[in-house]
């Protein structure tokens, strides 16, 4: 067909896959073999996500001239295997052009690339730095392929209206977004309300490519979809899944209709966040090339939560759990343990702490004499803990995997330099009423794609019995915090919300609470500094989205805020429109 003949018909293959920072020739063959797939469905184009050939985020690396040139090199070779025939090729690149890098797509197509687009709309905010590395390409025309002409905005360019306006204004038939979207919890209804406001408005129908697995922190939940001109579902593929899917659109009339694709149900709630901390563990762990993991496995819900989405993961022969007693050390968290490594199949062993914990009291005795003890010796049990788990760790290869929640990370209730020793934890951005609700959600679930056993993998009584570190007799969380559930929502209305205390204090909390939750909140940022990554699963997770600074002598007193002066404010104050995360 001569590109100047519009087609009639188009099959589009969706490569719903995995990318790896930095994998270039891998990426590359992840294109070749995704594209093969494409042939045997008939496809006249296959589409990829955003910088599938860097990997997405690629960070700092894009300043790397000798990256830039891989890039480029790798897509050169992939532009000229399209002459054989096959399906075109539609996928995200870095592009280097007169001294600057844009975040760019490319269409490949009869053994060249055919056309280049810039992404213009670069995100600043929350876990996005990209025009610290990228920089912004002009308002985009569409491409032409086979007569047809295609937008394509690139994830952040479909959150504003200037990106579709314009290319519905050129003359854009059909939009086809290639993202790299993280998730968080209750994205894809955000998203989707996003893409059916720009169809709405522009009377274009899309096709919206998401990345699928974890990337250090971020977890990517894929969840593509296609919208017909009037905002009607027209396919939905499967999230947290890696998958080529095959999509035919056809000319009616004046637009394009989808009339074959996938009809999915895509997971919400608990059960997205559980499958996300699942994702992001499995992929870390894989693509940094432990052979395993090993963890604490105490009689705890969290690290309970944490042994079940790690063999759920990699499978149980792939993870080892230590219980690591002491005096204080209860009778029922030693069956609890031991009956959740039974139930998940798992490697378990005991190695008592005592001779470790007394051997460092003994050596610090001169120091300490006539000190009276407290949280400092308590917290020798826990760093004598996190010493031998990084020894197994070192000597055998497996990746220590360290199970800290976000309401104790939040307040620094962990240990630094003891339970907070490791290279990666899944549940970092999961308040402890959602592990709560994960252990229970998991004993009668199972995610698709999982390695664990179905049914009951966490005994009920780790869930029900009272939270404790047992670093003293007869010890609870609740000595030193509030309750979790009271906990847990000063802390969401604190880092999600960044709420006044005044307000907080209006929801029905003590006032002196919120001010001391606060108080912890700030002087433990050190702390979370020096934490492990883990999966976000909120809004606001620690590190990327919420960044303050260690030395911080702001705290709110809670006292009501008069209104500004109006009387000394500038007459007017312009402003940008409404951002939202992409």
């Amino acid at each position: 067909m001569s590109q100047n003949t519009p087609a009639s018909r188009l099959v589009i293959s969706l490569a719903q896959i995995d990318c790896v920072v930095g994998d270039i020739a891998g990426n590359a063959a992840r294109i070749r073999k995704a594209r093969a797939t494409a042939a045997g469905q008939g496809a006249d184009l296959v589409m990829f996500s955003e910088l599938f050939i860097a990997g997405y985020p690629p960070e700092d690396l894009v300043l790397k001239p000798a990256f830039l040139e891989a890039c480029r090199a790798a897509l050169e070779e992939l532009a000229r295997e399209t002459a054989d025939g096959g399906p075109a090729v539609l996928t995200g690149v870095p592009w280097a052009e007169e001294g600057v890098v844009f975040n760019a797509v490319a269409l490949l197509n009869g053994g060249r690339i055919e056309a280049v687009r810039f992404k213009h709309d670069l995100p600043n905010y929350g876990v996005f730095d990209e025009k610290r590395v990228f920089a912004p390409g002009p308002l985009p025309g569409p491409m032409v392929f086979r007569g047809v002409r295609i937008g394509v905005p690139v994830c952040e360019d479909i959150w504003g209206v200037d990106v579709v306006e314009c290319l519905a204004e050129t003359g854009a038939e059909i939009l086809l977004v290639p993202n790299g979207s993280p998730y968080w919890h209750g994205k894809h209804d955000v998203r989707t309300g996003v893409a059916v406001s720009r169809v709405a408005e522009s009377g274009l129908p899309m096709i919206y490519l998401n990345q699928v697995g974890g990337q250090d922190e971020l977890v990517f939940d894929g969840g593509s979809f296609g919208l017909h001109r009037g905002g009607g579902l027209a396919f939905q593929m499967q999230a947290f899944t890696r998958d080529v899917a095959r999509t035919v659109w056809e000319r009616l009339e004046d637009t394009w209709v989808c009339t074959e694709g996938p009809k999915a149900i895509v997971p919400e709630g608990d059960e997205a966040d559980y499958t996300a901390c699942m994702t992001g563990l499995r992929d870390y762990v894989n693509n940094n090339g432990f052979p395993g993991v090993v963890m604490g496995l105490s009689g705890g819900v969290d690290s309970a939560l944490c042994a079940a989405l790690a063999v759920d993961a990699l499978g149980a022969d792939r993870v080892h759990c230590i219980m690591l007693p002491y005096r204080f050390t209860s009778n029922e968290s030693l069956s609890d343990a031991q009956g959740c490594a039974d139930a998940l199949g798992v490697r378990y062993d005991t190695l008592p702490i005592a001779p470790a914990v007394e051997g460092l009291e003994a050596v610090l005795a001169p120091i300490f004499a006539g000190q009276p003890r407290g949280i400092t010796e308590e917290n020798l049990q826990s760093r004598a803990r996190g010493t031998l788990l990084m020894s197994v760790s070192n000597k055998f290869g497996p990746m220590l995997v360290t199970t800290g929640n976000k309401s104790e990370m939040s307040v620094g209730y962990c240990t630094i330099y003891g339970d907070m020793n490791g290279g990666f934890n899944p549940i970092k951005d999961l308040y402890k009423m959602q592990v709560f609700r994960l252990c229970h959600l998991r004993n009668t679930w199972k995610p698709e794609g999982a390695l664990g056993p179905g049914g009951e993998v966490i005994p009920e009584n780790i869930i029900v019995k009272p939270p404790t570190a047992e670093l003293r007799e007869n010890q609870k969380d609740q000595d030193s915090l509030p309750p979790y559930e009271v906990l847990d929502d000063i802390l969401e209305c604190l880092v999600e919300e960044e709420m006044r205390v005044s307000d907080i204090v209006a929801r029905g909390h003590d006032i002196e609470t919120v001010k001391r939750i606060e108080r912890l909140l700030y002087i433990a940022e050190y702390k979370r500094r020096q934490s492990a990554p883990g999966v976000k699963v909120t809004r606001r997770n620690f590190g990327r989205d919420r960044r303050y600074p260690i030395v911080n002598k702001f705290r709110d007193q809670g006292n009501p805020i008069a209104a500004p002066d109006a009387s000394i404010a500038p007459k007017k104050i312009s402003g940008g429109a409404e951002r939202f995360e992409e």
